[in-house]
């Protein structure tokens, strides 16, 4: 193998398309996905890239640092694409120090073992981090983040992914690590774990069940396809400027309300419901702390630098999206019973 890959948190929803993409694109190279399989970690999500000769799967918590530190001097990776995070607000709120210790104390070790594998001999080597544009707080109603935005996070959440970014950087400026970080909007696609808006939304449409909307439902959001994310991680980890760090947007701004009308129009044209059927679901509850009014990316830089953007419109990813979890219903049925949790034991004994 020419060049062999750590990506964290590879069995998670943006982690297994980056490692399909990576693992089928790039035969040479070895990907190794390292994953704690916590509830939002899911082998079932990677059935079709398993076989490949290629791909390596750890199970590996990055809090574990012997664990860390006896993966990098069995594989002596050539890069790390680092995606393992607590990632669900309403979670942080409710437990904010599992956001510390994954979060925080994880990228550092993370870090650290890089840093200690390398051994300054940083030629050919990048530590790629994957973070939020929720570190930068909120925005008017005009106005875009931008690589320059000065950061102000509002959750637990965006607070811990802010302090990795900057332990991030204080590595590459400390210790001269070569590092590069990516801010990405809110995603949106297959293999979504469903506590999250869209793949929520569906599942309960599916179950003829409440759709909850926060507040008034006005909160605006900038959607991204996670397979078009794929590609932005793949194009930046490849022709990236180290120590850079580039914004990923779609383009693509939503208010809450507006997403959930587009979406239930489409269930009930998939499901040859009367028209209406799926909005009349909708409940507003009540508001959670702390909720940011608006996000939206500039992603000029990574367009202008490396040419990319985004393949699909929001309604056409939105209908594959949904058509997706139609076609995998027992995917969904075992993330939400958690029996795809007996997948793990059955497919790595021993």
């Amino acid at each position: 193998m020419q060049k062999t890959i750590f990506i964290t948190g590879g069995a998670g929803f943006i982690g297994s398309h980056v490692i399909r993409l990576m693992a089928n694109k790039y035969p040479d190279s070895r990907v190794v996905n390292l994953d704690a399989l916590t509830y939002a970690g899911n082998l079932e999500n990677l059935k079709d890239v398993e076989s490949l000769p290629n791909y390596v799967f750890e199970k590996a918590d990055i809090l574990d640092t012997k664990r860390l530190s006896a993966l990098f001097e069995q594989y002596q990776p050539d890069a790390v694409i680092h995606l393992a995070a607590e990632s669900h607000v309403d979670r942080s709120i409710l437990s904010p120090l599992d956001f510390v210790y994954t979060n925080i104390i994880g990228t550092v070790n993370l870090l650290h073992a890089a840093k200690d594998c390398w051994k300054e001999n940083y030629e050919g080597k990048l530590f790629h981090h994957v973070s939020t544009d929720e570190v930068f707080g909120a925005l008017g109603t005009t106005g875009f983040f931008t690589e320059e935005t000065k950061y102000d996070p509002h959750s637990p959440y965006s607070a811990s992914k802010a302090s990795s970014d900057h332990f991030v950087r204080a590595y590459a400026d400390t210790y001269g690590l070569p590092v590069i970080i990516t801010n990405c909007s809110n995603n949106y696609g297959p293999n979504q774990f469903p506590e999250k808006l869209i793949p929520l939304f569906i599942n309960n449409i599916i179950h003829k069940k409440p759709l909850p909307v926060y507040g008034d439902g006005l909160y605006t959001r900038d959607w991204l396809y996670v397979k078009d994310h794929a590609e932005a991680i793949d194009l930046v980890f490849h022709r990236g400027k180290l120590n850079e760090t580039y914004a990923i947007g779609g383009f693509n701004e939503w208010k809450n309300i507006e997403l959930v009308k587009l979406l239930c129009k489409l269930m009930d044209e998939k499901l040859n419901n009367k028209p209406g059927t799926s909005e009349a679901l909708i409940t507003f509850v009540k508001d959670r702390p702390g909720h940011d009014r608006r996000y939206a990316i500039d992603a000029s830089k990574i367009n202008e630098e490396l040419g990319w953007k985004p393949s699909v419109t929001f309604e056409e990813g939105l209908s594959q999206t949904i058509d997706w979890y139609f076609d995998n219903k027992e995917w969904l049925q075992h993330v939400t019973s958690g029996a795809y949790q007996q997948y793990y034991e059955e497919q790595y004994k021993g």
